[in-house]
């Protein structure tokens, strides 16, 4: 999953992306709004935290422009503890959730979880493919007998894209765009890559390779 925090606070911006990173999310960072509102206009996020107070351009216009665009990204805005007109105006204009400065970052995570969960086609709260659970937490498999088994960072990125979006043609653009920052090298033969080692550990018939378009996660025991 790929996040766009849009922060001009560049300590907290810089600790939010490090701690989404860790969390196992692709994160691009944007310190404005002229930034913000650009990179969440032209790169496919699967969600974005949005400060309101930025400079440049407010957040409340940044995100009236995405919305005006029909562009339907989940949005988390951040306001200031005691901003509730703030608030009430963020959400009217088309913010999915809200969190009001200081936070503690486990609720800004939990928050972006169920907000991607929402908006995901399969929103479980547990992903499984077959014998294996998806453990988010950990960012690993785990067998039915409890077993764990260790994914890198980019595996973990790509199955859980996978997994939340199963039975779909997936396009190698669309998962390297998913998977990877703006910054990162997207080369689409790497995905091959990954793909060949998840169908060593979930079954080769669990991935489908469907000729000049792409995968096809296969849902089900």
């Amino acid at each position: 999953m790929r996040l766009l925090v849009v922060e001009d606070d560049a300590a907290l911006g810089e600790r939010l992306r490090t701690r989404l990173v860790a969390e196992g999310y692709a994160v691009d960072l944007a310190r404005d709004g002229i930034d913000g509102a650009h990179l969440g206009a032209t790169e496919p996020y699967d969600a974005v935290v949005l400060d309101l107070g930025l400079p440049g351009k407010p957040g409340l216009a940044v995100l009236r422009e995405w919305r005006a665009a029909a562009n339907r990204v989940p949005v988390l805005i951040l306001t200031a503890r005691d901003g509730w007109a703030e608030r009430v105006e963020g959400l009217q204009a088309g913010a999915d959730d809200y969190l009001g400065k200081p936070f503690h970052v486990e609720e800004l995570l939990a928050r972006i979880q169920a907000l991607l969960r929402r908006a995901a086609p399969v929103p479980d709260t547990e992903l499984r493919a077959g014998d294996w659970r998806l453990d988010e937490a950990r960012q690993c498999l785990v067998d039915r007998a409890g077993n764990e088994q260790a994914l890198t960072a980019t595996e973990f990125r790509l199955l859980r894209y996978f997994m939340r979006h199963p039975d779909e043609v997936l396009s190698k653009t669309r998962l390297s765009e998913h998977v990877y920052d703006y910054d990162a090298e997207r080369d689409s033969n790497v995905i091959e890559v990954y793909v060949r080692r998840l169908r060593g550990l979930l079954g080769n018939e669990r991935i489908e390779t469907r000729r000049g378009q792409g995968y096809v996660f296969r849902s089900g025991d």
